[in-house]
């Protein structure tokens, strides 16, 4: 067995060849539909301006605990499919973010 040596990685000829000839559905995982892409794109959107607008809170503490609170939430919704829920779940998270932005920007 020969090693190639990547950048920082090693790779064996066995792993790179049953990566080439496992099929694309092995290795992508799930394809999503259009709605569900959509709805990533959304989601990912929020979770950025979420992200940006937590940068005008003066104290570092609480700016933390509000990144760590949006990020929680993301990631404790992570594994929704349904369509109707992940819906749901970016407008009551906008509504929510769009009245704490007002507090925090005095919007």
């Amino acid at each position: 067995m020969r090693l190639f040596r990547g950048r920082s990685n090693l790779l064996s000829t066995t792993s790179i060849r049953s990566y080439a000839t496992s099929s694309p559905k092995d290795r992508l995982g799930k394809a999503l539909g259009l709605d569900h892409f959509l709805l990533r794109s959304r989601a990912l959107s929020l979770y950025r301006s979420v992200i940006r607008g937590t940068r005008q809170i003066g104290d570092p503490t609480t700016r933390a605990e509000t990144r760590n609170f949006a990020r929680a939430e993301f990631e404790r919704h992570r594994d929704v499919t349904d369509l109707g829920h992940i819906r749901y779940l970016l407008s009551t998270g906008k509504t929510e973010w769009e009245s704490m932005e007002r507090y925090i920007g005095g919007r």
